[in-house]
């Protein structure tokens, strides 16, 4: 279960981050049922070494409101936990979110179908199967 909690009106989780054995704690991820795809700050997942996958990976542009948009890096992700959810294989994207938005990352709508999250808005609560 993660909780869930407003800030300027908008959705914020925190959650820990592991990959190939390494942690860190995101406090500031958006959770975005409007967001396609789960995107994690560049710098931030590089102090775990996730770095991005030139070879492997494809450039995306990501559009925010506005119309305004940044590079990122689409790519598949091996062995990734998010808090206790763990993805053997997951795709996203590694971009800048905390400069130009503010967040460590955007938790989007393919995380969310892939793991089956429930959200209680009353209870603040987010759960999955």
């Amino acid at each position: 279960m993660m909780e869930l909690r407003l800030e300027n009106g908008l959705p914020i989780i925190t959650f820990s981050l592991t990959y190939h054995e390494q942690t860190i704690n995101m406090s500031n991820v958006l959770f975005d049922t409007g967001c396609a795809s789960t995107i994690f700050d560049t710098d931030l997942v590089a102090n775990i070494g996730l770095y991005l996958d030139m070879i492997n990976g494809t450039a995306k542009r990501m559009y925010g409101v506005g119309g305004a948009s940044e590079l990122c890096y689409e790519q598949m992700v091996e062995s990734l936990q998010i808090g206790t959810i763990i993805l053997p294989s997951f795709k996203l994207q590694l971009g800048m979110t905390r400069e130009p938005y503010g967040f460590d990352g955007i938790l989007g709508i393919d995380f969310m179908t892939t793991v089956g999250i429930r959200v209680d808005f009353k209870k603040m609560s987010i759960g999955y199967d």
